[in-house]
């Protein structure tokens, strides 16, 4: 090949790759506005107790049905039903505007919403997370994931200072059309990629997925999934890595931060060092050139996750210690994130990857819920700190998993 024509398809292979995490980020973004803003939208309506149950109304479907949405990422591809959902995102947020803007927030239309919107969450899922292996080669995707990692540091640090501004300047209908905004930019970005096909030696089970029912499908992908101890063990090091850092421990550090008498000011310096590291430790990940031994550094990085968690509920440090922790826990928490999707999106047929990326976002998705009472009833009766080393615990098993031998997903991560 060429020197001007492998550049033009490498050129052409980064360009769509910018679009994606464009389109990504943006999308992200009009998640976390959009969440800020049906939160408020439902206190106002309705009071701050009715806006747990609307939030769960939404969350419901997103877990039942996000294994239907891997299936079908696999059967029409994953560029198709991401388009689908965000499109589907974007009618319903505009709707609300409009009907908020007529007659004011009303806790019947809020619940629709977030019905609506979970359903279609529950399809954007697992075809945003199989879409970058689509996109580029599997020795880049180490590379990709580390600046989907430093999208949503970003989207969780730009969101709500989006939404409180939306929310100043145009109540809840103008931030619900700040968010369709968000969505439509996104959608643009989407319609111009182009992917790859799928390679000609994909797994022959998958041949016949095309026609099957969606339920012999969702079968054939978890079946896919037990047959491979070793992309089995990864799944469940994602779900145990991840679930305690999609949300649980930022709660506990708000809790953590009340028990020690320390100033909101604190607060924010805690959770914006966990952030920055967090993003520094993406744009490492996706500037490095090799990672030769992706599954040692993966478990590597959950023991040092482990001890920096536990150490950050037990050590008896003051707010200037607290803080190096959390930008240190942020830093090391960070690598496992971009390793672990990595991996499995290099050691999965790319014909099984929406139903085996549905199966990991449920497992985080799904456990993540269920520590927030937890974390608030472990903190009544024995401290945030207490649950803060749980935490670690959890950490410590994904971490014995991520070590056991065996063959592996990918033999190696790498970008150029």
């Amino acid at each position: 090949m060429s020197v001007a024509r492998y550049g033009a398809r490498t050129g052409a292979r980064d360009a769509g790759v910018l679009r994606w995490l464009g389109a990504y980020t943006t999308s992200v973004t009009g998640d976390v506005v959009y969440f800020t803003v049906l939160t408020w939208a439902v206190a106002e309506a309705a009071g701050p107790a009715r806006a747990g149950l609307v939030l769960a109304a939404g969350a419901l479907p997103r877990a039942v049905l996000m294994l239907a949405g891997g299936v079908l990422a696999d059967r029409f591809g994953p560029l198709r039903v991401l388009i689908g959902s965000d499109l589907v995102r974007c009618l319903a947020v505009l709707a609300a505007a409009a009907v908020t803007y007529a007659r004011g927030p009303e806790l019947p239309l809020l619940c629709l919403l977030a019905v609506c919107f979970g359903v279609a969450d529950a399809l954007f899922m697992p075809a945003v997370g199989a879409l970058p292996a689509r996109l580029t080669t599997p020795d880049r995707l180490t590379r990709v994931q580390g600046l989907r990692s430093l999208a949503v540091r970003l989207a969780n640090t730009v969101g709500p200072l989006v939404a409180a501004a939306a929310l100043t300047a145009g109540g809840a209908p103008g931030a619900f059309a700040v968010v369709g905004a968000l969505f439509v930019v996104s959608l643009v970005l989407l319609a111009a990629l182009r992917v790859r096909p799928l390679a000609p030696d994909t797994d022959a089970d998958a041949d016949g997925d095309a026609g099957a029912p969606p339920g012999s499908a969702l079968r054939a992908g978890l079946r896919y999934v037990r047959r491979r101890p070793a992309l089995l063990r990864l799944v469940a090091v994602i779900a145990l890595g991840e679930m305690c850092f999609s949300g649980p421990v930022g709660t506990t550090l708000v809790l953590l931060t009340g028990e020690r008498g320390w100033r909101p000011a604190t607060l924010s310096l805690l959770l914006g060092a966990y952030s920055v590291a967090g993003a520094v430790s993406g744009i490492a990940l996706s500037a490095v050139r090799s990672v030769p031994a992706p599954r040692a550094l993966l478990a590597g990085s959950l023991l040092v996750t482990a001890l920096l968690v536990g150490a950050l509920g037990l050590a008896p440090t003051g707010p200037a210690g607290a803080t190096t922790l959390c930008a240190l826990l942020g830093a090391a928490c960070g690598v496992p994130m971009v390793l672990g999707h990595a991996l499995l999106q290099q050691g999965t047929d790319p014909a099984y990857l929406g139903r085996v990326t549905a199966l990991a976002s449920l497992c985080t998705l799904g456990l993540s819920p269920l520590l927030f009472p937890l974390a608030g009833l472990v903190a009544q009766a024995w401290g945030a700190g207490v649950f803060l080393v749980g935490c670690g615990g959890v950490c410590l098993v994904a971490a014995g998993l991520a070590a056991v031998r065996g063959e592996p997903a990918a033999a190696r991560a790498s970008s150029p």
